[in-house]
């Protein structure tokens, strides 16, 4: 399989005027639950956790709506003790919308939403390297920063996680407002 071309920058016309962005709600959880399933390579919640997180971090979050539904999000959260720092959790796009732009886009649009935001912190795993180009590249159209240092290292997962790679702390910023 060919290598997928590194986006630099990111041309809007690509993404699909159809998909509408918005707050999550409860609501929606199970479409999220079902998209991180999907993807294969997001630690999967249950459904419940989902649906709580549309409810409570609603703020703090991104779902794309497409013609069908909800076709990918971005969970985050405000850092308790450092409220100038958002914490993106998960970013998922479902396959029939990969390719377009759109998590660049959710991203942005959560950026935007949270004016007294000055980073963005992620973690990824290293073999993960769609996720580490799409933080790359945000750092990047921002001509911000970008620090990597290992979060959690393999030990601090269970043992029947016993081959869970290093997570991975991408610290972006901070932005220019």
């Amino acid at each position: 399989m060919a290598a997928q071309p590194l986006i630099h920058d990111i041309d809007p016309r690509r993404t699909e005027s159809a998909i509408r962005l918005a707050r999550p709600r409860p609501a929606d959880g199970r479409e999220l639950w079902r998209i991180a399933r999907d993807s294969r390579s997001l630690d999967l919640n249950s459904p419940y956790a989902y649906a709580l997180w549309c409810r409570d971090f609603a703020d703090t979050s991104v779902v794309a709506h497409g013609p069908g539904g909800p076709c990918g999000f971005v969970t985050g959260y405000l850092r308790p003790g450092a409220p100038d720092t958002l914490f993106v959790w998960q970013v998922a796009v479902d396959d029939r919308h990969r390719g377009r732009g759109l998590a660049h886009r959710m991203l942005d649009e959560l950026a935007a939403r949270r004016p007294g935001v000055r980073h963005l912190e992620a973690t990824v795993t290293p073999g993960n390297t769609a996720s580490a180009r799409l933080f790359e590249s945000f750092a990047r159209r921002r001509g911000c920063a970008l620090v990597r240092r290992e979060l959690f290292g393999p030990a601090m997962f269970p043992d029947e996680h016993a081959a869970h790679e290093p997570e991975v702390l991408y610290r972006i910023g901070p932005f220019a407002r």
